[in-house]
C-alpha cells in the first residue's frame, strides 16, 4: 500500500479488464491506484492542503460534511496537523466508511436525508460555532491537492496518455486532474463519469449553470450529489471536459469485473471502467481507480447480482 504522501501506482490492467471494458486490446489501458493508500481512497490529497490552510489562519476545530472518504480524509488530515475535526453524514451512511472516520478520530454526527441536507446543518452548526466549514467540492486547494494525481501519473508515462477517465461526483477530482492536464498535456482527453441516478453535475454543465436535481439515488455514494456546487460548475464548464453516464448495473458490472482481477473497489472507483464502452480510444486510456472502501453486503451485491441493480433510470 502506499504510505503517507507516496505516489500512488500506475499500472497495467489485467486481462479481465480488459474483457470487460469492451474495448480494444491493442490500446493500453492502464490504472492510477488511488485506492493503495492508506485511507483507501483519493481524498487525503485535498484535504491536506486545505486543512493546513485553516491551521495557518488560527482554526482548532474543522467541521465538514461527508457519505465517507471525505470525512476520514479530514480527520485524517486534522490529526497530522493537530485540529480537532466533526463530520456531519446523512442519517444512512455506510457502517464501513463511518468506522474509517471513527478510525481518524473526528467526531460524527448523523443527520439529514441526504449528502446536502447534512451539508446544509453542518454548515450551520459551523457558522453558529465559529468554527471553520470545510465543503468538499468549493476550495481552491483541494483542487490544486486533486492536481497531484495529473502531475504523478504524467512523470509515470513517457509520452501523455491519449485520454483521461475521472468519477464525478461534485466534480473536484475532475477539475484538479483536468486543470493540471490542461496545462502540461493539452491533447489529453478528458471524461467525467457520472451516475444516470444522480446526474445533476452532467445536467449542469449541459446547461452550464449549477442545478439542483429531484433524483439522487445511486449506491455509489462518491457519486452521490443532488445539488451542483457553483464554483465547480463553473471550472467544469471552463476545461471543456466530455461527462457520459452509466447506470446502476453498469456500476455494479464493474466492481465485479474488478472483483474478478483481484481487485476491491467501491461504486465511484468503478465508474471510469463503466463507461469505456461509451469512450472510444486508438490509445493509452488511464482510468482514475479513486477508493476501495465499500461495505461488505454491497460489494457483494454488486459482485455477485448485478442483474438486481436497476439498467436503465
Amino acid at each position: 500500500m502506499a504510505d503517507q504522501l507516496d505516489p500512488t501506482p500506475l499500472e497495467e490492467a489485467s486481462s479481465l479488464l480488459y474483457a470487460a471494458s469492451d474495448g480494444p486490446a491493442a490500446s493500453p489501458l492502464l490504472l492510477k491506484r488511488e485506492d493503495t493508500h492508506e485511507l483507501g481512497a483519493f481524498k487525503w490529497r485535498g484535504a491536506l492542503p486545505t486543512v493546513e490552510q485553516y491551521r495557518s489562519t488560527g482554526a482548532t476545530t474543522v467541521v465538514t460534511a461527508s457519505t465517507g472518504n471525505h470525512g476520514a480524509a479530514v480527520a485524517w488530515a486534522c490529526r497530522r496537523h493537530g485540529l480537532d475535526a466533526i463530520v456531519y453524514g446523512p442519517s444512512e451512511c455506510a457502517e464501513s466508511k463511518l468506522a474509517l472516520i471513527r478510525d481518524q478520530g473526528a467526531e460524527i454526527v448523523l443527520r439529514g436525508a441526504d449528502l446536502d441536507e447534512a451539508k446544509d446543518l453542518a454548515r450551520s452548526f459551523a457558522d453558529d460555532a465559529g468554527y471553520a466549514f470545510f465543503e468538499d467540492g468549493a476550495e481552491p486547494t483541494q483542487f490544486d491537492g486533486y492536481g497531484s494525481i495529473a502531475r504523478e501519473l504524467l512523470d509515470q508515462l513517457d509520452a501523455p496518455p491519449l485520454a483521461v477517465v475521472v468519477p464525478v461526483g461534485n466534480g473536484a477530482l475532475l477539475i484538479g486532474v483536468g486543470t493540471v492536464l490542461r496545462a502540461e498535456a493539452p491533447d489529453v482527453a478528458l471524461v467525467g463519469v457520472v451516475s444516470s441516478d444522480a446526474p445533476v453535475m452532467a445536467e449542469s454543465i449541459a446547461a452550464r449553470r449549477p442545478l439542483e436535481s429531484d433524483r439522487c439515488a445511486t449506491f455509489a455514494d462518491g457519486l452521490a450529489v443532488r445539488i451542483a456546487i457553483p464554483e465547480a460548475v463553473k471550472r467544469l464548464v471552463a476545461l471543456d471536459c466530455r461527462l457520459v453516464t452509466v447506470t446502476e448495473r453498469q456500476l455494479a458490472t464493474a466492481v465485479g469485473a474488478y472483483a474478478r482481477a483481484g481487485m476491491r473497489v467501491e461504486g465511484a472507483a468503478a465508474a471510469s471502467l463503466a463507461a469505456l464502452p461509451q469512450i472510444a480510444s486508438n490509445g493509452t486510456t488511464v482510468l482514475l481507480v479513486t477508493g476501495r472502501n465499500i461495505d461488505d453486503e454491497l460489494y457483494r451485491r454488486a459482485v455477485d447480482t448485478p442483474e438486481a441493480f436497476p439498467a436503465v433510470t
